[in-house]
């Protein structure tokens, strides 16, 4: 008998003031906790007894002061101001949790590979088998002027250098094969240094000898996530991603998004099915569809203020929309000048109809609910929902954004992670230990043991 596919779930996170949804400090119900490491840990085991498979964390590198030049506003309306220091939130998680998978987002244009690799080595061991990477290629100026970066590349040249920047953490992670470590106390041999190897890259952008100060993970390597949306991010993603974490608007864009990226999976000569591609979504969950309803109407309507969508689009888009009025179309000129905006754009004429995008409806988008799917009603209806996006081949999970925490994830364990469970769409505990078992993802063989067999 053929085993039930089942899907993925990711809980999408953000160390700091806000969830992905800027107005979640604003609710009644939300704690404020966010500094203080029980609040994190409260929340990691929450995720854990709904069986998640990951919790990953969302992270910029700087307060968004494009808007007006300035911080004032991101402080003044929550704009996410707050970014925690990701290791220590993690190190935090993996104490107070057992089997969730934990991930981060870290820059490849603001740290280094060696860096990159010592960091996610170390919190998989010390997690036991339960770290992920979440690539990304930051433009952004607010992030550059605290690093001292004067000038960006280019799109495709950005991805050209991350490239090369996976291939040197890839190597760093596999520069001890397993078996190296022999704490032989007899002979007074730590380990086998026919199986401890320096890297020796030397290349366009990145050079580094290694090897690797941490000897090689429960998982072989830590897993990968990539969002790329362009044609040069999906062929990124078809390269190195374990999983795509999408920001699909609607089911037939997301099945059109879906069918393309296996494809360039398959071309790159990976197996699709090893991937796993979750676009980001919101279940508002309530005990009944009026309950539901009415708490959906608060979040679009009540609780962001317009001054934070400005704030944070000014950040996303890297341009300053302090020029702007909220009701100023979306021009050819602003498109060209604002960085990534054209793809968000057809995804907002998916949203509203029409070819007319105006500022507002993009602030809207950023901050609000907009963002992907929104699934709204009874635990039952969520399902329903979210079964159909998953049996359609539209995606094989979701990343779930919280409203309001600890409460939006209490809702949807409490209410449709047990109407999943009980239709066979997802499981009912952990059957392994790592997060790549909770993938279905296989353990990578060395490099250098896969070309000593060959």
């Amino acid at each position: 008998m053929t085993q039930q596919r089942t899907m993925s779930l990711v809980a999408f996170m953000q160390a700091g003031s806000t969830s992905v949804y800027a107005g979640s400090w604003r609710h009644p119900a939300t704690e404020h906790g966010y500094l203080d490491a029980s609040y994190y840990a409260k929340i990691g085991r929450q995720l854990e007894e709904g069986c998640f498979d990951l919790m990953f964390f969302d992270d910029r590198l700087a307060m968004p002061g494009i808007y007006g030049g300035s911080v004032a506003d991101a402080v003044r309306y929550g704009a996410r101001p707050v970014k925690l220091d990701l290791s220590v939130v993690l190190g935090v998680l993996a104490q107070a949790t057992s089997r969730i998978g934990l991930g981060a987002t870290y820059s490849t244009t603001y740290h280094a590979p060696f860096h990159v690799a010592r960091t996610f080595a170390t919190l998989d061991h010390l997690s036991a088998g339960r770290a992920a990477w979440n690539v990304v290629t930051s433009v952004n100026d607010s992030e550059a002027q605290n690093f001292g970066v004067q000038s960006h590349l280019g799109h495709d040249e950005r991805y050209d250098r991350a490239d090369e920047f996976l291939e040197v953490v890839a190597g760093l992670w596999d520069s001890w094969e397993d078996g190296a470590v022999l704490h032989d106390r007899a002979s007074g041999h730590y380990a086998d240094p026919a199986l401890v190897h320096e890297l020796g890259h030397v290349g366009r952008y990145f050079s580094a000898r290694g090897p690797l100060t941490v000897p090689r993970t429960p998982q072989g390597r830590p897993v990968v996530i990539q969002a790329g949306s362009s044609g040069r991010g999906r062929e990124f993603a078809s390269r190195w991603a374990e999983l795509i974490f999408t920001g699909d608007p609607g089911i037939e864009v997301a099945r059109s998004h879906y069918r393309d990226q296996k494809d360039r999976i398959a071309d790159a000569g990976r197996d699709p099915a090893s991937v796993r591609i979750c676009p980001m979504a919101y279940a508002v969950v309530g005990e009944t569809e009026a309950h539901a309803a009415e708490r959906e109407a608060m979040f679009l309507e009540e609780m962001v203020h317009p001054m934070a969508s400005l704030t944070l689009l000014s950040e996303l888009m890297n341009y300053d929309f302090s020029r702007h009025s909220l009701d100023d179309p979306i021009t050819d000129d602003l498109i060209a000048s604002a960085s990534g905006i054209r793809g968000l754009v057809e995804n907002l004429r998916e949203h509203i109809g029409g070819d007319t995008v105006r500022v507002r409806d993009l602030a809207a988008h950023r901050a609000t609910l907009l963002q992907g799917p929104r699934f709204v009603g009874t635990g039952t209806q969520v399902a329903d929902q979210m079964a159909e996006w998953f049996t359609s081949d539209a995606c094989d999970g979701f990343v779930l954004a919280a409203t309001h925490l600890p409460g939006a994830f209490e809702d949807v364990v409490r209410m449709v992670v047990p109407e999943l469970q009980r239709r066979g769409l997802f499981r009912t505990r952990y059957e392994g230990s790592t997060l790549r078992d909770h993938l279905g993802l296989n353990r990578p063989a060395s490099a250098r043991a896969v070309a000593a067999a060959s």
